[in-house]
C-alpha cells in the first residue's frame, strides 16, 4: 500500500492528552499511523505520496454511530409527525423494500456520510421483509463499494401490532429465525482482526418492537459470539410511556433487568433520562450514540449530552436514518450537538472540541474499537479527515476545531480509510456519485410502484 506524508497541517488527534499541533505532520505507512507530530517530518523521512497541507486541519475520521441506511430511498415522508406517527406511515413502505433496493440506498448513504469525513459507520439494519432478500449483505456490499469501515448490525423485531407492538405483523420474525439468520450473519461476515472492515453486532429493534424474550436471547447470543449489542432506548416521551404501561418500570430500568446494559452495549439516543438512568448507565459501562438532528427533526426532545459526559457514560455521535434527518451529514452533527447543549445548559455546557471527541474517539469507544481507530496515534489505524479550512468560510476563524466545529462545513481536501483514499478534494474516489444518484432514484421509484 502508498505511503503517504501529510505536512504543513493543523492537527488534532483527540488523543487521551487532547494533542492537537497548530503545524504538523502524519505519517501513514501499511495502513497504520506510522508517526504523527509537531513541525516538518524529521529529516530522511520518505512517502511514496507527499501532501502539503498548508491552511488545512488533520483529524481522526468521523465513526458514526447510529444509522438505518435502507431509509435513504424514503426520505420526506411524515415530516411533521412524531416517532410513533411517523413509523407507521414508514413500515408499510419499508415492509416493500427489496435487496437491490437496500443496497442503492445504502450506497447512496454511504457516499454521503463519506463525503462529510465519515470514515466508519454502524448500520442498524431491523427490518427483513420476507420476500426482501439478504438486506443486510447488500448493505455490507455497498460499504465495500465506498470503502468504509463498517459495523452493521443484524437488527431485528419480534413484537407486531397484533401483540400490542408498533410494526406491523408482515415485518416481524420469531426468536429462532432472528438467532439463525444472526449466527449465518457473524460466520459470513464479522472479522474481529484490528484493520478489521466489517464487524456484525445483535440490535434488536426497541423496547416497543421486541420481546423480552428476544432481548433476554441475543444478549446470550452475542456473549457467545463474542459480538457487540445496539439498540435503541429512551427516545421520546411515548416509549416512557408504553414502558410504564408495559412492564411498570422506565426504558433503562427495563434494559437493565433483561441484561441488556453493559460495556459491549451502546444505545442509540437517550433523550429522555433521569439522573438515576445515566447513574446506570455509567456504572454498567453502557455507550451512547447521540442524534441530536434526528431527535430535533421527530421532536422528541434534546438529549443530557453535558451530564452523560460528566458522568463518565461513552457519547458517540450519530447521523440517524435519512428518513428521520434527510441530511446524513455526520460533520453537521457535531455543530447540532454543540448547539443542542448550549440550548439546554448554556454556552459553556458544550465545547467545539468535546464534540470532536464525540465524532471521533467517543464514536470509536460505542462500536469497541478504540485502541484501533478514534485518534490519530502511533499504530492506529490510517482513518483521516484533511478539512480545507482557506476559503471564505474560515479564512478568519484562528482556531481551526472551532472553525471545523461552529463554522460552515468546510471542503474535504482528503479522506482516508485504512491508508486508501476514499475522498480527494471534495470528490468521491471509491465510486461515482452519479451513478449513486441515478441508482438511489431508480430504487425509490420501484418501492413506490410496488405500493
Amino acid at each position: 500500500m502508498p505511503s503517504l506524508l501529510i505536512t504543513g497541517a493543523a492537527v488534532a488527534t483527540v488523543d487521551a492528552a487532547g494533542t492537537e499541533h497548530a503545524e504538523g505532520h502524519v505519517l501513514v505507512r501499511d495502513g497504520a499511523i506510522a508517526a504523527v507530530g509537531a513541525g516538518q517530518a524529521p529529516p530522511g523521512t520518505v512517502a511514496d505520496r507527499v501532501v502539503d497541507a498548508r491552511g488545512h486541519l488533520v483529524t481522526p475520521g468521523f465513526v458514526n454511530t447510529h444509522h438505518h441506511l435502507y431509509q435513504w430511498a424514503t426520505r420526506g415522508f411524515a415530516v411533521d409527525e412524531g416517532l410513533f406517527d411517523w413509523l407507521t406511515t414508514l413500515y408499510p413502505l419499508w415492509a416493500l423494500l427489496r435487496a437491490d433496493d437496500v443496497e442503492a440506498a445504502a450506497r447512496a448513504g454511504l457516499a454521503r456520510l463519506a463525503l462529510t469525513g465519515c470514515t466508519t459507520t454502524t448500520d442498524h439494519h431491523y427490518l427483513h421483509p420476507r420476500e426482501g432478500g439478504d438486506q443486510l449483505a447488500a448493505t455490507i456490499e455497498a460499504a465495500a463499494t465506498v470503502g468504509l469501515r463498517f459495523s452493521p448490525t443484524r437488527g431485528s423485531m419480534d413484537l407486531g401490532a397484533s401483540a400490542g407492538g408498533l410494526p406491523p405483523d408482515s415485518v416481524v420474525e420469531d426468536v429462532e429465525a432472528v438467532l439463525t439468520a444472526t449466527a449465518d450473519a457473524v460466520a459470513r461476515h464479522h472479522d474481529p482482526s484490528p484493520s478489521s472492515m466489517v464487524r456484525i453486532g445483535a440490535a434488536p429493534c426497541s423496547p416497543f418492537s421486541v420481546t423480552p424474550e428476544l432481548l433476554r436471547q441475543t444478549a446470550a447470543q452475542a456473549a457467545e459470539l463474542g459480538i457487540r449489542r445496539h439498540t435503541h432506548l429512551a427516545e421520546t416521551a411515548d416509549e416512557e410511556e408504553f414502558c410504564a404501561r408495559t412492564f411498570g418500570a422506565r426504558p433503562v430500568e427495563v434494559l437493565e433487568d433483561l441484561g441488556w446494559l453493559g460495556p459491549d452495549v451502546w444505545l442509540a439516543h437517550c433523550v429522555h433520562l433521569s439522573d438515576a438512568d445515566i447513574a446506570t448507565l455509567a456504572r454498567t459501562g453502557s455507550s451512547v450514540a447521540h442524534c441530536p438532528s434526528s431527535n430535533a427533526r421527530l421532536g422528541a426532545g434534546a438529549a443530557r449530552a453535558r451530564d452523560l459526559l460528566e458522568a463518565g457514560v461513552p457519547l458517540g455521535l450519530g447521523v440517524d436514518g435519512a428518513a428521520s434527518s434527510e441530511q446524513g451529514s455526520l460533520a453537521d452533527e457535531l455543530r447540532q450537538m454543540v448547539y443542542t447543549a448550549r440550548l439546554r445548559g448554556g454556552p459553556d455546557a458544550m465545547s467545539a472540541r468535546d464534540a470532536l471527541r464525540a465524532a471521533t474517539a467517543g464514536g470509536a469507544a460505542c462500536v469497541g474499537r478504540s485502541a484501533e481507530i478514534g485518534s490519530i496515534e502511533v499504530g492506529k489505524r490510517a482513518d483521516l479527515a484533511v478539512w480545507d479550512l482557506r476559503g471564505l468560510g474560515h479564512a478568519d476563524l484562528d482556531d481551526p476545531v472551532v472553525a471545523l466545529v461552529i463554522g460552515p462545513t468546510p471542503p474535504l481536501a482528503l479522506t482516508t480509510v485504512e491508508g486508501r483514499v476514499v475522498v480527494e478534494d471534495g470528490q468521491l474516489r471509491t465510486t461515482s456519485e452519479q451513478r449513486a444518484v441515478a441508482d438511489l432514484v431508480a430504487a425509490r421509484r420501484r418501492v413506490l410502484a410496488r405500493r
